[in-house]
């Protein structure tokens, strides 16, 4: 793989470990998959998404101007997604956790527009575009769960908008927060108590935000007991105040 040059900083990324996985046999497959593939529909995405790669905290999956090849299904671990301004400032667009698939920003151009980089001990399992194109049009329950992924990044898209555009700074990380809750509870996770993988200055990337900000307004819902923090630890505590303040009932 060619050595990549971020601001003035040359990132040779480290060479993955590869080991083989079936679709079929993922506990995770009604996560990133469509649940109605018969047997055999699943052997053939069996045939070319077996390959799965391993990543260290750190290690960058693609980055900004990389070949589009594949799109990558996160089997364990999380990643950030971001940008990097001609200041060498990094803007994070994304995080992305298990059961999620990633790569889609290159669909377009053919060459990733950003870069994925692992925040813990990672793994994913490569889905060669190609192949994973050609197969949709012969499993119409496929193409329909790609335009649905497809369709979801957009509408994710349009809610960091918003995020940005018109919430305050405790409305911005209560969205934050209630997201995670929504997307570790689609996992069999807690809703409630979780860990974050990622630091609050890219949170506050993320969401728009300077790191003190981003430390106050933590606070800030503690002390009105809406959660409890402790380092990277997570507590919710008033789930439903949480969305009254996002204007939900």
């Amino acid at each position: 793989m060619p050595s990549v040059t971020l601001s003035d900083r040359t990132v040779n990324p480290p060479l993955p470990r590869q080991f083989k996985i079936a679709c079929s046999n993922c506990n995770l497959r009604e996560l990133c998959l469509p649940v109605d593939l018969s047997v055999g529909e699943m052997q053939h995405l069996d045939a070319i998404s077996h390959l799965k790669r391993s990543y260290a905290r750190g290690d960058y999956l693609y980055c900004s101007g990389d070949n589009f090849r594949a799109l990558y299904a996160i089997h364990s671990g999380s990643f950030k997604t971001q940008v990097l301004h001609e200041d060498g400032r990094e803007q994070v667009t994304g995080f992305q956790m298990i059961g999620e698939i990633i790569g889609l920003d290159a669909i377009c151009t053919d060459h990733h527009t950003c870069e994925a980089v692992a925040m813990e001990a990672s793994e994913v399992c490569e889905l060669p575009f190609a192949k994973l194109e050609a197969l949709s049009r012969e499993i119409p329950s496929l193409q329909r769960h790609l335009h649905k992924i497809m369709s979801r990044e957009i509408v994710r898209d349009q809610g960091i908008m918003l995020l940005l555009g018109s919430m305050r700074a405790e409305e911005r990380l209560a969205a934050f927060l209630l997201n995670l809750s929504q997307r570790f509870a689609a996992r069999g996770l807690s809703p409630t108590q979780f860990q974050l993988r990622m630091s609050r200055q890219e949170i506050g990337s993320y969401l728009g935000l300077k790191l003190e900000t981003v430390s106050r307004t933590f606070s800030h819902l503690q002390e009105e007991g809406l959660i409890r923090v402790k380092a990277r630890s997570v507590e919710i505590l008033a789930l439903s105040r949480l969305h009254d303040m996002m204007g939900k009932s």
